[in-house]
C-alpha cells in the first residue's frame, strides 16, 4: 500500500490524478488531498504521506514552503512537483528538498503513471533495506551476548592478540581504547564478604540470565559476560583514561541502584565490584581488582579507588611504562623493550639527580631479576640457583646514574635477545631433527605425526613451525627428499624401477612415477634415458 497525498487549489486537476491512480493502481494506493498550503502541512502530519504530489502554486503558504515544513515531520517523503509556471524558477529550492520530478500542467496521463512508479520502486527499495535491516539487527541481538562473551573470555583468560581484540571492538561497535570491569556476584544471603550458596544461586542467575543482562544494561553501558560459577564479568568501555571522584561517585550510586533492581526482579541477592579503568588489553587485571574489593569490604558495592587495597605511586612515576616493558621482554621483543627500557631509565636518571642512587639501583636490580625471571619462563632457559651472585657487588660498585642506566639496559636487553634467540633455537633445533629423521626414514611409510612425535611437538604446531623453517610443509619436503633419492638410483645403480620406487617409500609404482612427473616434469624412465643419452 502507498500512501499518495496530492496538493492542488485545482478541484479539476485532483479529480484527474485520483481517476488515473484508481485507474491504474487500483487498491494499492491510499489517496487524500488537501488545496491550501496550510491544509497540505496539517493532512501531511495526520496522514504521513509516502509520496506528496505537490502544486507549487496554492492560496496561502505555497508548495516549497509547504514541502519545507512537511521535511521537518516526515523526512522519507518522495515529492514529485506538479506546476504550470517554468519549473526552473524552483529547480535550486526543489533540488534542496530533494524533489524527485516535475509534472507540467494540463497533466499528461503516461507522464504521471511513469513518476509514480519510479516514486514506487523508491519506495519499494526503501522498505526492502528496512526489512533487511531489522533482520540484520535481529540476528545481531541473537549472536551478540555470544560475540560480548567471547570477549570478556579472552580479556580475563588473556587468550588474545592485539588484532583479536580489535575484531571485537569492531564487531560490537567499540570505539573506546579503555574501560573498567565490574564483577556481579549473586548468593541467597550475604556473610561478612561472602555470599552462600554459589552454586545454588548460579544456577538461579543462569535461568534468569537474559532477564539479568536487560537489567544490567539498563544502567550501563556495557558488554557482559556469560555466567561463571556465580559472577557476571561486566566490560564498560570509557575514552577516559583515569576515573575522576565525581564519576566514581556516580558510578558506586548506580552500581547499588542495579544490586536492588535486580534483586527485586529476580528475588536474588547481589554484590557488584568495580575496578580501575584500564587498557582494553590490561582489563583482566580491573576485573581481578574488582573482586579483591568485595573481598576486602562487606557493602553491597565496592570500588577498587574507594579502599586502602591498592599500590599509589609518587606523582610522576611512570606506571604506564612498566607492563609494556614487561610484554616486550616476555615476547622476545628487543626494539621494543630497550626503547621503552631507556625512557624509564632516563626518568630514573632524571629523579636521582639530587644524589638518591640508592634508590636506583634497588629499582634496577628489581626490574632486572624480574625481567630474568620472564627471560626464564618464556625463552626455554635453564635457571642456576647462584648463576646471579655477582649482580649485588657490581650494581653496589656503581657510582653514577649513567652507569647504572648502562647496566640496566644491558640487562633488560640480554633477557630480552635470549627469549628471542632460544625460541628460535627450540624451532631451529626440532626442524634439524626432523629433517634428520626424514633423511633416515625416508624409505618407510612416516607420516607429520611420526615425526611429531620424535621432535616432542604436536602435529598442528610442528606443521607450522616445519614450514615457517623450512618454506615447504611436510609433505612437499618428504616427496623432494624421496624424489632426490629416486633420481640418484635412477642414474647410479641397476635397481628395476619397482626396487627404487620401495626404496624411496612408494608402495604404488604408478603413484611413485606420477609424483615424479609432476616434480620433475618427466616420467622416471624418460629422465633416465634422457640422462644416459647425453652421458
Amino acid at each position: 500500500m502507498y500512501r499518495i497525498m496530492l496538493a492542488d487549489d485545482e478541484g479539476i486537476v485532483i479529480d484527474s490524478m485520483k481517476f488515473i491512480i484508481e485507474k491504474e493502481f487500483g487498491n494499492q494506493c491510499d489517496v487524500e488531498f488537501a488545496k491550501t498550503g496550510r491544509n497540505v502541512i496539517e493532512l501531511a502530519e495526520r496522514f504521513r504521506p509516502d509520496i506528496a504530489v505537490m502544486d507549487i502554486h496554492m492560496p496561502g503558504i505555497n508548495g516549497i514552503e509547504a514541502m519545507k515544513e512537511i521535511k521537518k515531520f516526515s523526512a522519507n517523503t518522495i515529492f514529485i512537483v506538479m506546476t504550470a509556471y517554468d519549473k526552473f524558477d524552483y529547480a535550486k529550492e526543489a533540488i534542496k528538498l530533494g524533489v524527485l520530478d516535475y509534472i507540467n500542467k494540463p497533466v499528461d496521463k503516461m507522464k504521471i503513471i511513469e513518476v509514480l512508479k519510479k516514486a514506487m520502486a523508491q519506495i519499494d527499495r526503501e522498505r526492502e533495506k528496512r526489512s533487511s535491516d531489522l533482520l540484520i539487527r535481529e540476528k545481531l541481538e541473537t549472536v551478540e551476548p555470544i560475540i560480548e562473551n567471547g570477549l570478556i573470555y579472552d580479556i580475563l583468560l588473556q587468550e588474545h592478540f592485539e588484532e583479536d581484540i580489535d575484531n571485537y571492538k569492531t564487531i560490537l561497535g567499540i570505539k573506546e581504547d579503555y574501560g573498567y570491569m565490574m564483577a556481579i556476584v549473586s548468593g541467597d544471603a550475604q556473610e561478612g564478604n561472602h555470599m552462600t550458596n554459589a552454586i545454588g544461586s548460579s544456577v538461579k542467575v543462569s535461568g534468569k540470565y537474559q532477564e539479568i543482562r536487560e537489567c544490567v544494561k539498563e544502567f550501563f553501558d556495557c558488554k557482559i559476560g556469560n555466567v561463571m560459577a556465580n559472577k557476571i564479568a561486566v566490560l564498560v568501555p570509557t575514552s577516559e583514561h583515569k576515573m575522576d571522584y565525581a564519576t566514581r561517585s556516580e558510578v558506586v550510586d548506580r552500581a547499588r541502584e542495579l544490586a536492588r533492581y535486580l534483586r527485586k526482579r529476580t528475588d536474588i541477592k547481589f554484590r557488584i565490584g568495580v575496578g580501575k579503568i584500564k587498557p582494553l588489553l590490561e582489563l583482566g587485571d580491573s576485573y581481578h581488582e574488582a573482586l579483591n574489593a568485595l573481598i576486602a569490604t562487606t557493602g553491597t558495592v565496592a570500588h577498587v579507588e574507594d579502599l586502602p587495597i591498592n599500590c599509589d605511586y609518587d606523582e610522576g612515576y611512570p606506571i604506564d611504562l612498566e607492563k609494556p616493558l614487561f610484554d616486550a621482554v616476555s615476547k622476545g621483543d628487543i626494539d621494543e623493550a630497550i626503547a621503552i627500557a631507556e625512557k624509564y631509565a632516563d626518568w630514573m636518571t632524571q629523579v636521582s639527580s639530587n644524589g638518591d642512587i640508592m634508590a636506583m639501583r634497588l629499582k634496577v636490580l628489581e626490574f632486572s631479576l624480574y625481567a630474568e625471571h620472564l627471560m626464564y619462563l618464556n625463552g626455554g632457559q635453564t635457571y642456576h640457583y647462584s648463576g646471579r651472585n655477582h649482580y649485588l657487588p657490581e650494581i653496589m660498585a656503581l657510582e653514577t646514574a649513567d652507569e647504572l642506566k648502562e647496566w640496566f639496559m644491558k640487562k633488560i636487553s640480554d633477557a630480552c635477545r635470549n627469549v628471542f634467540i632460544k625460541r628460535a633455537e627450540k624451532s631451529t633445533d626440532a626442524i634439524k631433527t626432523a629433517k634428520k629423521y626424514i633423511e633416515e626414514n625416508y624409505s618407510r611409510d612416516i607420516s607429520l605425526d611420526d615425526v611429531s612425535r620424535v621432535v616432542n611437538i604436536s602435529p598442528y604446531y610442528f606443521s607450522k613451525i616445519f614450514k615457517d623453517e623450512s618454506g615447504s610443509n611436510f609433505i612437499e619436503y618428504l616427496t623432494s627428499v624421496r624424489i632426490e633419492k629416486a633420481k640418484d638410483l635412477l642414474l647410479n645403480s641397476d635397481k628395476s624401477m619397482k626396487e627404487i620406487c620401495l626404496m624411496c617409500g612408494y608402495a604404488d609404482p604408478n603413484y611413485f612415477s606420477r609424483s615424479f612427473k609432476k616434480n620433475v616434469g618427466l616420467t622416471p624412465t624418460e629422465y633416465k634415458d634422457r640422462k644416459t643419452v647425453n652421458r
